[in-house]
């Protein structure tokens, strides 16, 4: 199958950082096959489908690197509460009262939002229990995705919400082996300790370990998120969230670590060397008062960063946009108003995500051999800047833009949005079906 995209601009993303005008783009079985400058080619005699947009910009599917999508039934349930009171209040009561036909309602209407924004690959945090669940939703979605079930072998908030370290290791095993690699590659094993907090020494190792068993796969986990969480490993093991993970062998550059809002200069340190990767979630991070990232340091020393919306109930929104807009503004009262600028946040949205999963030569920028994931944004709504020029776009995409803009979106070259509306689902239903789950599972918590 092949076809023919022919936009008002491409934003390549590539070491050119080229935008192009007057230019098409050919897929060809979920592949970018060619770009085609229309000033030196004819297409009349295509014998492909041709998709004429004269007024949308085509750019690379977003990428974020850390959410729940167990969560989102959650929104707006748990406000105004700071990580640790949110976890045990809240957050794992809900979690734990989750049967399949719930999860399965809240993963749903979470993909349907990420598709809809704009967002082509995840990387989710999974759940305790039911993780088939989520596998088979993302598979039948057709988002691109690394997932893994949360590993909780020890909660002191909430210890309903927990199972044995053997339990959790087997599990992990089983759904790795069914699950990485799955749709064509196109679904991938995330092996996702939930925080240094809830996991021992043993299952944090052994999950770490069981990773170098499946190649392409990461390690995904919290860290450094919140100082009462700091503070409570600092009296449990004497030393610093990313010390302690280092000590025990279990940061390498497939290790994705949510936050990292505090962090010692030892700590930065390590993290350079390591080449771990920091999701950034300043939504998050903001809302349960935990703190401001210092992500140009990290960038400046070459640290990995990328962007998340973490859950819907500390956000409460999924939306890309909204992480990008936050990373800029929340950095510039401090060091200046040049600092974060709109090119360098929309990279950390789309290939500098890719790369935190080692897809950089799969996806994350528009060239020739890439996966066609893709999003068409009209950039001509009434929230958007008047002027039209690619010096522009990358300004008009951060600052101005949401949900509102994304026209449609592609991965793999299956279109799974079109001209606003969700090809996969039907929102309604889905919405309708969220909420009946929803007074369910109030039931059983």
């Amino acid at each position: 199958m092949k076809y023919l995209i022919i936009p008002k601009f491409i934003v390549t993303n590539d070491l050119n950082d080229s935008v192009l005008k007057n230019y098409a783009i050919e897929i060809t079985d979920g592949r970018i096959n060619s770009l085609i400058d229309l000033n030196k080619s004819e297409i009349k005699n295509y014998s492909g489908e041709i998709f004429h947009y004269p007024e949308l910009t085509l750019i690379p599917g977003f990428v974020q690197t850390h959410i729940h999508l167990c969560q989102t039934l959650f929104r707006g349930l748990a406000d105004d509460l700071q990580l640790l009171d949110w976890l045990q209040y809240r957050i794992f009561p809900y979690e734990n009262a989750h049967n399949k036909n719930s999860l399965s309602a809240s993963v749903k209407v979470g993909i349907n939002e990420l598709l809809c924004g704009g967002t082509t690959t995840i990387l989710d945090m999974g759940t305790l229990r039911h993780q088939e669940i989520i596998f088979d939703e993302l598979i039948n979605s057709g988002i691109r995705a690394f997932a893994g079930n949360c590993l909780i072998d020890q909660n002191d908030l909430f210890p309903q919400f927990k199972s044995s370290t053997k339990e959790q290791i087997d599990y992990t095993y089983s759904l790795a082996k069914e699950f990485h690699n799955k749709a064509i590659g196109r679904i991938k094993f995330g092996f996702a300790p939930r925080f240094v907090l809830s996991c021992s020494e043993e299952l944090l190792k052994e999950s770490f370990q069981m990773k170098n068993e499946f190649a392409g796969s990461v390690y995904h986990t919290h860290s450094s998120e919140n100082k009462n969480e700091i503070a409570e490993v600092r009296k449990k093991y004497g030393r610093e969230n990313i010390e302690y993970f280092h000590s025990i062998n279990t940061i390498d550059d497939h290790s994705v670590f949510a936050h990292c809002i505090h962090t010692s200069e030892n700590e930065i340190e390590i993290m350079r060397q390591t080449k771990m990767r920091v999701a950034h979630c300043p939504s998050s991070n903001l809302k349960l008062a935990s703190g401001i990232a210092d992500i140009p340091r990290y960038l400046k020393e070459g640290i990995s960063v990328s962007l998340g919306a973490d859950g819907a109930p500390c956000n409460n929104n999924l939306s890309v946009f909204t992480e990008m807009r936050l990373a800029a503004l929340i950095q510039k009262p401090i060091y200046g108003a040049d600092v974060m600028d709109a090119k360098t946040v929309f990279k950390l949205a789309t290939i500098e995500g890719a790369k935190a999963l080692h897809l950089e030569n799969e996806i994350g920028s528009i060239e020739i051999g890439k996966k066609a994931d893709l999003v068409l944004l009209n950039l001509n709504s009434f929230n958007n800047s008047y002027v039209e020029n690619e010096n522009s776009i990358y300004s008009d995409i951060v600052y101005s833009s949401g949900m509102n803009n994304v026209h449609s979106v592609i991965v793999d070259g299956k279109w799974l949005v079109k001209e606003f509306k969700s090809l996969v689902y039907d929102e309604s239903e889905i919405t309708q079906n969220a909420k009946s789950e929803l007074q369910k599972l109030f039931g059983r918590v």
